[in-house]
């Protein structure tokens, strides 16, 4: 019901800001929530490739969270629609060649479009967005469907199963979630160029999976269904790979803006100089917002998760996975959000009101998402009480 209204009330948006900026607006829970599920994934994945012991008994809560993808290819559904028969520029200025640009030529016309239309084009982004939806879904039911029946029969072939799906799954996943976020987010500035987008992209999927991770932990151990499962250990080792996360994000963003910064190519740092200044050279509210971004994606969780304390303690733990899956949908606002422009070319301000159709977005996809979680939950044991590696992760030591 909270997602049903949340994308009800994100739809009447449209009467009250217009249809560009509740589109932009829904495109941002929507990316939210896909990260948070290529996320799931690549865990489980991960998981699988490196035969982990400690994570066996968390693993089953992203499986579940896997069965969000096929919803979520059909929530995509309506912002292709809105592309291709409404306005094709409603969103991805590129899909219109008559979209007029700054200074007066169109994107037909313009060189760099052409340089890059082979990739930047209608057909090869609905065939390239299918086909991320139906690779994940794919990969996602092979993984459930040989950690699900292992539960029934202890058979070990599905633990190599599992196995032989990760080996090809995360180049499979690593290139798709990378096409995915250049097609979605980083085309929305089409003439922009960056090497490290996709690798910021991947970061963020998966800080916000082990956000999730814990939040569906300390539910579950609330409940009383975790107890006498989980300890401490495995607090602290979900918690040493948020920080280790941290400081990858860490990386990766002051590289992209360093060199960027270091070239000094006009092609590159409008895409940062949109997000500091006004045409008049004034301050503009994104600056502010990337300051936001630095302290809280960086230093705040950097030295609160450097504790011990900190990282096994459940309530405390569950702060700092809020926290960070805030800054993550902060970070998404800033990269798609500033495309929604005034008269002067200079973007819209953060604090307005397509903010709120943020928010309704990120109900309306989070609630589907939740609910297909929900949904899952009963279908299989709590945690894979047959794969062979359960007694390691049920007496898990640092």
């Amino acid at each position: 019901m909270i997602g049903l209204i949340g994308l009800g009330l994100t739809g009447l948006g449209i009467f009250v800001s217009g249809a560009a900026k509740v589109a932009v607006s829904y495109l941002v829970g929507f990316t939210f929530w896909t990260a948070i599920a290529i996320g799931m994934l690549l865990m489980c994945l991960i998981h699988h490739i490196f035969d982990a012991s400690w994570s066996v008994v968390i693993r089953r809560q992203w499986e579940h969270g896997l069965t969000a993808f096929k919803w979520l290819a059909i929530l995509f559904v309506p912002l292709v629609l809105a592309s291709l028969f409404y306005q094709r520029d409603l969103i991805w200025p590129w899909m219109n060649p008559a979209h007029e640009l700054h200074g007066g030529h169109t994107v037909g016309h313009d060189p760099l479009y052409v340089k890059k239309s082979g990739f930047l084009n209608v057909q090869a982004f609905v065939i390239g967005s299918a086909a991320f939806f139906l690779l994940w879904i794919w990969l996602s039911a092979r993984l459930r469907k040989a950690s699900f029946t292992q539960d029934a029969d202890g058979d070990l072939r599905w633990t190599f199963m599992n196995r032989r799906t990760a080996a090809f799954g995360i180049p499979i996943v690593a290139l798709t979630l990378t096409a995915a976020s250049i097609y979605w987010v980083k085309s929305l500035e089409y003439h922009w160029f960056s090497t490290m987008y996709g690798v910021w992209f991947f970061s963020n999927c998966v800080r916000g999976a082990l956000s999730c991770g814990v939040l569906i932990m300390v539910w579950l151990l609330g409940r009383g269904d975790y107890r006498g499962v989980l300890n401490n250990n495995h607090f602290h080792s979900i918690g040493m790979l948020m920080l280790a996360f941290t400081v990858f994000w860490a990386y990766v963003t002051f590289s992209q803006y360093f060199l960027i910064w270091n070239a000094n190519v006009p092609e590159e740092t409008f895409w940062y100089n949109l997000r500091e200044l006004n045409h008049d050279g004034s301050t503009n509210q994104w600056w502010y917002v990337g300051l936001v971004i630095l302290f809280g994606h960086f230093f705040l969780p950097f030295f609160w998760l450097l504790s011990y304390r900190y990282k096994v303690t459940p309530h405390i733990i569950r702060r700092i996975a809020l926290f960070i899956l805030a800054v993550i949908l902060i970070d998404l606002c800033y990269n798609i959000l500033p495309i929604l422009k005034d008269p002067n070319g200079d973007p819209l301000p953060f604090l307005s009101v397509h903010l709120l159709w943020v928010l309704t977005s990120l109900a309306g996809v989070g609630g589907i998402c939740v609910w297909a979680y929900l949904r899952s939950f009963p279908t299989a044991k709590l945690i894979p009480i047959r794969d062979p590696r359960i007694g390691e992760s049920l007496t898990h030591h640092e």
